[in-house]
């Protein structure tokens, strides 16, 4: 008879782990290499490792479970919340979200990738991209809050000459992390042949596609968020939404590129095309958004530069 998978859910947190199986009782570990070391060894092979992406408080976890032999799920938030929303649970506790986080990974765990670590490169990239979103944040939250406090324009235009150059130096050690691993450099100069493609999304792509392995170019979009979800029933049509499951920076860099790419004279017809069809000016930038990140994907498995002449208003 073949043996039941086990499957752990954790509960991560900065300084300790919640862990919780189907059918064992809660614990807490240490999240700190030896006490997650001597957890590990007493979980039989082939165990299921679930947890939620947590920023980096998850990373330990994953690199040491993976590294154990086990098959590590980092589980999309977003997707759990609305799990345990669709069961109506009467409470939240840290042992009640690592046994759902069980539970959830036992009923998907067929359609769920297994989790990879990262190479040193790709974490500094996608370490120094959070980062850059995060400073870039944060300047234009300043400029907003003193841009009608007249007496503070001029201290406060000096501290964002500051903000530019702690930008500047991410930047640099964004370049000098490319020139260290040639084939992600190539892979970010082939899709910087893109139209609206800049030197941020990318990187940030390319990141991407060299650490997750999608089949194809719908896995891609559905990562990204960018899918529209229907909401039908009947005969009625609701209003379609945007998934948004995957990472808000990526949405964020295919819109900015899309807007780039609206008003160059590669793509500039195709979004008008999309807004002559009755789209608002957003909606027809987040579909040419989508389109370019398929785009990415067939640049990215093709080694080929990118053709305009392929995305028409015709072909979109």
């Amino acid at each position: 008879m073949q043996q039941q998978l086990r499957i752990v859910g954790v509960d991560v947190a900065k300084a300790k782990l919640v862990v919780a199986g189907l059918q064992q009782p809660a614990q807490v570990v240490l999240n700190c290499a030896p006490a997650i070391t001597v957890w590990l060894r007493g979980l039989p092979v082939g165990t299921v490792v679930a947890m939620e992406a947590t920023g980096a408080h998850h990373r330990l976890l994953a690199q040491m479970a993976h590294a154990a032999g086990m098959r590590v799920l980092v589980l999309n938030a977003r997707d759990v919340f609305f799990y345990a929303k669709a069961l109506s649970g009467r409470g939240k506790t840290d042992r009640l979200d690592a046994a759902l986080i069980a539970r959830f990974a036992a009923e998907h765990n067929a359609r769920l990738h297994a989790w990879r670590p990262a190479t040193g490169v790709q974490q500094q990239v996608q370490d120094l991209l959070r980062r850059r979103a995060q400073v870039t944040r944060l300047r234009v939250a300043l400029r907003q809050t003193l841009s009608d406090v007249a007496q503070l324009q001029e201290a406060g235009q000096r501290l964002c000459e500051h903000f530019e150059v702690l930008l500047q130096e991410i930047d640099r050690q964004l370049l000098a992390a490319l020139d260290s691993d040639p084939q992600l450099q190539r892979g970010v100069a082939l899709l910087r042949t893109i139209t609206g493609f800049g030197p941020q999304a990318s990187v940030l792509v390319a990141a991407l596609l060299s650490r997750v392995r999608f089949d194809n170019a719908d896995a891609l979009v559905a990562y990204s968020g960018l899918d529209p979800r229907p909401q039908d029933s009947g005969t009625k049509h609701g209003k379609r939404r945007l998934s948004k499951r995957g990472p808000a920076q990526l949405r964020r860099q295919l819109y900015l590129a899309a807007f780039g790419a609206s008003h160059s004279h590669a793509l500039g017809a195709v979004y008008r095309a999309l807004k002559a069809k009755g789209f608002a000016p957003t909606q027809a930038l987040v579909i040419l958004a989508r389109k370019l990140l398929r785009v990415a994907w067939a640049v990215w498995h093709s080694g080929q530069p990118f053709d305009a002449a392929r995305l028409t208003p015709m072909h979109g």
